[in-house]
């Protein structure tokens, strides 16, 4: 990823360590202003365009206090879950592409919202971290696929089953919902499409390299349909695989056993 390797050059050192263990402090923070308030806290602190427009600029960053939705029972699991998903991601990006993740997926929200505002004013929009987690979600699914959960620490899951569910659930909002919805969901997961796309490895499927391969599996093709007169008993190659190989037959072993250079002397006698 050229754009990042970029930014990380320039501003790798600004990068914020421990990003998870701070999100999930934030989030430990809404859920006992949840309590406290019996969940009224929200409708003060959620993404509302209308409200930071009219001065309540405090929504820009306010809603990020706002916890996955989750009973009191297991808040606790499913904040230890998103630490946990946070410091994989860290230990495999660096603190830097974390840092820049998150930041993406927070401007992308911001944006969503102010987008679907714009098309529907008279709509009270309010919105949270949901898109925000899930993207990050997607991304521990995308790299970790294998990896077992347990739900409510009985019923074992595989990471990526349940990203594949989240992911048929917002292609059927995104068919049944309006305009906004479907904005909201592409802007929102801005970030993991960014970081998927620029991830992949096109080159295999250029052109070029599509058929360097042909003409590779070609010649190879040819060159077993060759007669070979030396054959290595323990490696197999042959005169045809390196011209430079030479051949020895060894005088220890019983029976006519051929070796290249590189096991004549190491080879384990056949008696």
């Amino acid at each position: 990823m050229n754009w990042l390797d970029k930014l990380e050059r320039k501003f790798g050192r600004y990068a914020i360590r421990n990003l998870p263990l701070y999100i999930v402090m934030l989030y430990a923070i809404g859920a006992v202003l949840n309590i406290l308030t019996k969940g009224s806290y929200y409708y003060y602190v959620a993404l509302n365009p209308y409200m930071i427009l009219h001065g309540q600029v405090w929504r820009l960053l306010g809603f990020l206090i706002v916890p996955p939705n989750a009973s009191l029972i297991f808040i606790i699991f499913v904040l230890m879950f998103y630490y946990s998903i946070g410091e994989s991601l860290v230990q495999v990006w660096g603190a830097f592409r974390f840092n820049m993740y998150i930041l993406i997926g927070v401007l992308a929200t911001i944006v969503a919202s102010f987008i679907v505002y714009f098309i529907y004013p008279s709509t009270m929009i309010f919105m949270d971290t949901f898109y925000l987690n899930l993207s990050m979600f997607l991304a521990y699914a995308t790299i970790f696929p294998e990896m077992r959960v347990y739900l409510y620490g009985i019923l074992p899951l595989k990471v990526k089953w349940m990203a594949w569910f989240d992911v048929a659930l917002l292609v059927w909002q995104f068919v049944v919902g309006g305009l906004g919805a479907r904005i909201a969901i592409v802007v929102s997961l801005l970030n993991f499409l960014l970081f998927y796309f620029s991830s992949r490895n096109y080159k295999k499927v250029s052109p070029k390299e599509i058929h360097r391969k042909r003409a590779y599996r070609k010649a190879s093709s040819v060159a077993s349909n060759k007669p070979y007169r030396h054959k290595c008993a323990v490696c197999g190659k042959t005169e045809l695989d390196d011209p430079n190989l030479e051949f020895r037959y060894c005088s220890k072993c019983n029976g006519n056993y051929e070796y290249c250079n590189e096991h004549l002397f190491t080879h384990t006698h056949v008696k």
